[in-house]
């Protein structure tokens, strides 16, 4: 099992690093977070064994006991939507919220990180492709959501990140992925999470910073 995500990961790289030469970057510019939510602490450790170090969980109930028995350089993203009564969880947990989907979860983080002497990095969670089912904020409600968190001293906010519709043509893909940048780029947010395990090398191509790969690693 070693040695398949080694391998895995070795490859993700690589790709990783030829999306970012097309668009005339460094592949150090992109990082990796390793989407570790359907996968135990063997995983976990072979990753780390290979070098990854940013890994993402979606439940905190399933992250805690890895976060406790993992290695202590592992740094842990919360990259699914907030329940507001878990918010004290996740901030003892995480150093990393990638999915404030609405200014109502920022407060919560906001109240518990006070209440904890704990600060937070946060990405905004946009729903650039208008899917209902999708989490986020409107690209029009964007700027009054920052103003309104723009108090919020305890959360860090870095960027923006969204999930692209699954199997969308490329075409609509790189849509969406050229709006969130554009958006970032209007409100001065230089980390872009955006690209998954399918679609990964186009957000890259569009500026991605920051991409969540899961079963890519591990089948």
């Amino acid at each position: 099992m070693h040695d398949r995500v080694a391998r895995n990961l070795a490859g993700i790289r690589r790709r990783i690093a030829e999306a970012a030469a097309r668009a005339g970057r460094e592949a150090a510019s992109v990082r990796l977070i390793a989407v570790t939510k359907t996968v135990g602490l063997g995983e976990i450790q072979a990753l780390r064994d290979a070098g990854a170090l940013e890994m993402g969980e979606s439940r905190v109930e399933v992250a805690e006991p890895k976060v406790a028995a993992a290695a202590k350089d592992i740094v842990w993203h919360m990259i699914g939507p907030l329940q507001t009564r878990k918010a004290p969880e996740v901030v003892a947990t995480f150093s990393h919220f990638d999915a404030v989907d609405r200014v109502r979860a920022a407060e919560a983080l906001q109240r518990r990180c006070e209440e904890q002497d704990r600060t937070l990095r946060v990405l905004v969670e946009v729903n650039v492709s208008g899917e209902g089912s999708k989490h986020g904020f409107e690209p029009a409600e964007l700027p009054g959501a920052l103003e309104e968190m723009h108090c919020f001293d305890r959360l860090h906010l870095a960027g923006l990140m969204t999930m692209a519709p699954f199997g969308a043509e490329d075409r609509f893909l790189r849509k969406c992925f050229q709006t969130l940048k554009q958006l970032a780029d209007a409100h001065g947010l230089s980390e872009l999470s955006m690209g998954m395990t399918d679609d990964f090398e186009i957000a890259i191509e569009e500026g991605a910073t920051q991409v969540r790969i899961g079963r890519a690693l591990f089948h």
